[in-house]
């Protein structure tokens, strides 16, 4: 399983991987409402990401590590939502990978600097998708792609 958290949007993503195969199972985006109050946008992918862990039972969980150039008060925002994925995963009891951004393009693309649109162009060739997914859900499957090409 990958994980791109996010408060506002949280991508997240299933693969299969047989002799360096990738294999898509599941990905989509949990999306709280807007204007609710964090809180309440982080119990919601809290659950969301407790019914995707319970249902499709992942070996692991790859989440994106937070990017440091952002404003302290993104950074802030986003570790938020980057601790309920862990936590849920944590209390799945699911091995825990953390990768930044940069090494997850660099796995993909060849180099650390890729833009969303040519990751999103690269994880549609390899899970081999009919249309290229969300921006978020891009991510999520690049993680778990990241790591499936590791292992």
């Amino acid at each position: 399983m990958g994980i791109d958290p996010g408060t506002r949007r949280t991508g997240y993503g299933f693969i299969g991987v047989a002799d360096r195969v990738f294999r898509h199972v599941a990905s989509g985006v949990l999306a709280p409402r807007q204007n609710a109050p964090l809180q309440d946008r982080l119990v919601f992918i809290y659950d969301g990401l407790v019914e995707l862990i319970g249902r499709h039972g992942p070996a692991c969980v790859a989440v994106e590590d937070i990017f440091y150039a952002h404003h302290a008060q993104s950074a802030l925002t986003l570790g938020h939502a980057r601790g309920v994925a862990l936590l849920a995963a944590a209390k799945a009891g699911v091995e825990i990978h953390s990768y930044p951004p940069a090494q997850v393009k660099r796995a993909l693309s060849g180099h650390g600097r890729a833009e969303k649109d040519q990751i999103a162009r690269l994880v549609t060739m390899l899970l081999r998708l009919p249309e290229p997914p969300q921006e978020d859900q891009a991510d999520a499957l690049a993680l778990c792609i990241c790591h499936g090409a590791r292992v």
